[in-house]
């Protein structure tokens, strides 16, 4: 037996989970129908969402995940030779003026589990809450661009970390405030490029510690973003690509015998949070009905 978080309530035998998202959640894929990590996850929670594929690769997908699940692009993106933006912006479009969405979540799909981590333990979790309780924390504040998810690994058991870290570069699982001005752009590092100009707006991010998404690392697995990553020059091409966009506060260095870029992000300590009028905060524990429960593997 394996311990995780989950809620639910029994009614004549059907399992009624509360606490479900309100705005749509999209898992853009490409080329891993076999793996799905995302896909499995997130049915393990009990979410909805979409998965955002090309048509080349649509009957592949359809073979092993319900079509009420898929989106078909207009086109192979691939071909255009920018990676995900080209996806990542129609996605934005599509919550915009299809689901006539304020906010959307965007995914990447090889998570392989969204966790809880709290007292130094890190819980897989078996219910939407997550998503619920990330949306209800933005929808307090007039001026977040963004929010998500922290990566597992950033966040040893062995060493504190506060609940939320404000002002920084979201990735991977994020929800992100359709009113803002910017849309993907680039080939590399399109998250961090995304997030510094949010910044830059004097407008805050929000990543989140209390919830964890564990995930395989890049250039480990086929699909996605792979091939791009592993053409470019040693990283330092992706590294430069994000230097010349924001020289002010991103510069190159090399760690470990690979590039990376450094990102200052000081200068954004002074974007504050703005409290909506009219909400008031109550200084209370909210678990939002999880609580620990035991699981067959």
């Amino acid at each position: 037996m394996t311990i995780s978080l989950g809620f639910h309530i029994k009614k004549k035998g059907v399992i009624t989970f509360m606490n479900r998202p309100q705005f749509p959640i999209f898992v853009i894929s490409k080329g891993r129908w076999e793996r799905r990590q995302t896909v499995k996850t997130l049915l393990s929670m009990n979410v909805d969402f979409y998965v955002v594929v090309e048509p080349s690769e649509y009957d592949n997908y359809a073979n092993v995940i319900d079509k009420a699940y898929l989106i078909k692009l207009p086109s192979d993106f691939s071909k255009m030779g920018q990676g995900s933006i080209p996806v990542r912006n129609f996605v934005w479009q599509y919550s915009q003026e299809v689901m006539k969405s304020k906010w959307h979540w965007i995914l990447d799909d090889n998570i392989e589990s969204i966790e809880r981590y709290n007292n130094n333990l890190k819980i897989p979790v078996k219910t939407p809450a997550p998503f619920k309780a990330i949306e209800d924390f933005v929808l307090r504040y007039e001026n977040i661009g963004q929010t998500g998810m922290n990566y597992s690994n950033f966040c040893p058991a062995y060493d504190a970390r506060p609940p939320i870290r404000f002002n920084t570069r979201i990735y991977s699982c994020i929800l992100i405030n359709n009113e803002i001005k910017h849309r993907w752009r680039g080939r590399y590092n399109e998250d961090t490029d995304l997030s510094l100009r949010i910044l830059k707006d004097g407008i805050c991010t929000v990543l989140f510690n209390t919830f964890l998404i564990g995930k395989r690392a890049t250039m480990c697995q086929k699909g996605g973003n792979e091939k791009i990553y592993n053409e470019s020059d040693n990283r330092k091409e992706f590294a430069e690509s994000l230097a010349i966009q924001h020289p002010d506060v991103v510069h190159v260095t090399k760690k470990f015998g690979r590039w990376h870029h450094q990102v200052n992000y000081k200068p954004f300590k002074k974007n504050k949070l703005i409290l909506k009028k009219g909400i008031k905060l109550k200084n209370k524990v909210n678990n939002y009905g999880m609580k620990l429960i035991e699981v067959s593997k």
